[in-house]
């Protein structure tokens, strides 16, 4: 009997443990899904305050569209401004911009310089003839006139100087003459339409490249260097026959060189010579001096060497 009441007692015992520990997973479980639904509850809140604060940016912006076309613009500004730096051509920092006035002939040209208008002579080339007092229009001084006039309209205008050689005795500017960046002597001498001349104080910065830019020309034939003896160290020979005209005067597009001829253009220099004993005798019939190849001409009275004798 007692033996019975033991094992009756035993199982009791059993399914009461059973019960507490089922509790208590229960309990565990209840427990994880409190904190699930809290940390889910938390992460709903946030989401909503960050929706909230989106929707707050959102209105201020619509309630105030300066600020947000203050930022498209300065955006669109900024790439205006790398569009227009690789466009503008550059300037070298020793050009000094001018304004033109006017174009003289085809190696000089009149600007607004320091406030003042200037006659700026180029440095260390030389054109043919057409407006010198005393001398003939010679062959291609109007067609290198047109080719300068055409350069220097052609595009924002600056000047470059050699420090020991900035004016002549004339009291005109030496320069060297660029239009955006580009060198007009370089263009007259590839061209053929000028001639490396006047170097009185050497160096000089771009005595070479003008050179090089001659040599090229010459061995092209093109211009002043189509007929042999026209151009020379101490200028130009020959002058425009009466009653015609220079070729290559279009002012627009590229000029083609023509070849010169005695019969077209040219003529021979005079064999016939005048003689005087000095300038002063000389300048009584000729005011202005006289140019290399007229009959006056006399190389001890062109002191400068610059193919003009007398001159004043």
């Amino acid at each position: 009997m007692k033996l019975i009441i033991n094992s009756i007692a035993s199982i009791f015992l059993l399914f009461g443990l059973a019960a507490c520990s089922q509790g208590n997973v229960s309990n565990s479980d209840k427990k994880a899904s409190t904190s699930a639904a809290q940390t889910t509850k938390t992460e709903k809140v946030e989401t909503t305050k960050e929706s909230n604060l989106d929707q707050t940016n959102t209105a201020q912006n619509s309630d105030n569209p300066a600020s947000s076309t203050a930022s498209t613009q300065q955006t669109q500004a900024s790439n205006n401004t790398s569009d227009t730096t690789q466009s503008e051509p550059t300037t070298n920092q020793n050009q000094v911009p001018v304004s033109l006035v006017e174009t003289v002939d085809g190696d000089t040209i009149k600007v607004n310089y320091d406030g003042k208008e200037t006659t700026v002579r180029y440095l260390l080339v030389d054109t043919p003839e057409e407006k010198k007092p005393g001398t003939c229009v010679q062959p291609f001084a109007m067609d290198a006139a047109n080719r300068n006039k055409q350069l220097v309209n052609s595009g924002k205008l600056t000047l470059e100087f050699e420090e020991h050689n900035k004016t002549d005795k004339y009291g005109r500017l030496l320069a060297y003459v660029y239009v955006n960046g580009q060198s007009v002597q370089e263009t007259l001498l590839k061209e053929g339409y000028a001639r490396v001349a006047y170097i009185y104080y050497p160096p000089y910065k771009h005595l070479s490249e003008y050179q090089a830019d001659e040599n090229m020309a010459k061995g092209k034939g093109l211009n002043i260097w189509s007929k042999a003896g026209y151009s020379t160290s101490n200028g130009f020979v020959g002058c425009v026959s009466s009653g015609t005209t220079t070729q290559n005067s279009s002012t627009s597009g590229t000029t083609q060189p023509k070849p010169v001829t005695a019969s077209s253009s040219t003529t021979t220099q005079s064999t016939e010579t005048e003689y005087f004993a000095n300038c002063t005798e000389l300048r009584k019939k000729y005011p202005d001096g006289v140019p290399k190849g007229h009959p006056a001409y006399q190389d001890k009275m062109d002191r400068d060497k610059d193919g003009y004798a007398c001159e004043r």
